[in-house]
């Protein structure tokens, strides 16, 4: 009888400093869960440090550790979305390779997929190590996605999660430009169910999120999962049309029928400011899907992969 298949999906970017302890994690994992034929599906995002040496070492020895190498950086989702594509397993765990999600949770994951759940996603309880700004941007971008997208993102989540090969073929059809992994799975549907935990400190090194990356990561899933931004823009508009008609009939009011006199010069100023700041706004609003839809347009691949190791060739 053939056993299931489970792959570890691991996007690793300069991580020689963290990978070969969760390769030793992973390993007793595998040993433990040997009902199942797992793989580990490394991707290599253009990595600086010896992280493919390392990887290459180990791939070396097994077979089942399989490497994808970028020919530069894509960056976090493009790796997850490389790993995604070359999967043909029954399973797919998504985990990052600094080991802040303990690997040892995907028995608990695929124990609770087993019950019928499609989509196991890890949903945190507490976050170790991280600045109490990171927390509250953390909730407040939940919060804000929560109102902007009309898909349902569970709030404290990441990418760790578990999914079926029900999911995991819908998933490699959705090849948008600008991606956001944790928003599409929900989009996709299906059953869902969380897994609680508390999320561990960063092993090694420095965090690949800086704040930049961070507001980056968040425009993208907003503007690529809601058209809200276009909406509030007229929404804007009409308000502005409003004040100025009030404006108007409150200036006559003053004209006609008081001795007081606006000054003209003042509110020619105050008025070309707010309305030029509106129309800049909005012009942002529109670029930034103008800007998408001519990434789109240009149907470039995803990613560019400069070599694998131990995947049998298609076809």
């Amino acid at each position: 009888m053939n056993k299931e298949k489970l792959d570890i999906v691991v996007p690793v970017y300069n991580e020689e400093e963290s990978i070969e302890e969760l390769l030793k994690r992973l390993f007793v994992l595998k040993e433990k869960m040997n009902f199942l034929d797992i793989n580990f599906i490394f991707i290599n995002d253009g990595s600086k440090d010896r992280t493919l040496e390392i990887l290459n070492k180990y791939a070396q020895q097994n077979n089942f550790v399989k490497i994808i190498n970028f020919s530069r950086n894509f960056g976090h989702q493009f790796a997850l979305t490389a790993g995604v594509d070359h999967s043909e397993a029954d399973f797919v765990a998504i985990i990052d390779a600094d080991l802040q999600d303990p690997p040892e949770l995907i028995e608990d994951m695929y124990n609770e997929a087993k019950k019928g759940c499609d989509i196991v996603y890890g949903k945190r309880l507490e976050r170790k190590g991280e600045t109490i700004f990171k927390k509250i941007t953390a909730k407040c971008f939940y919060k804000f996605m929560r109102m902007m997208v009309d898909v349902d993102i569970p709030a404290d989540t990441g990418d760790f999660r578990l999914i079926n090969n029900k999911v995991l073929n819908y998933l490699k059809q959705m090849q948008e430009k600008h991606r956001f992994i944790r928003g599409m799975v929900p989009w996709i549907g299906f059953n869902s169910t969380p897994l609680y935990y508390n999320r561990d400190i960063r092993y090694a090194g420095e965090t690949k999120y800086p704040l930049n990356k961070m507001l980056k990561f968040a425009l993208d899933a907003i503007f690529s999962f809601s058209n809200k931004p276009l909406k509030l823009a007229n929404h804007i508009g009409f308000f502005a049309i409003f004040i100025g008609v009030f404006g108007s009939f409150l200036m006559l009011y003053f004209f006609f029928f008081t001795d007081f006199k606006v000054p003209g010069i003042t509110t020619t100023i105050l008025t070309i400011l707010i309305m030029g700041g509106i129309q800049i706004l909005m012009l942002g609003i529109i670029g930034e899907y103008i800007g998408r839809i001519f990434e789109e347009v240009k149907a470039r691949p995803l990613y560019v992969i400069e070599s694998t190791k131990n995947f049998i060739k298609r076809g």
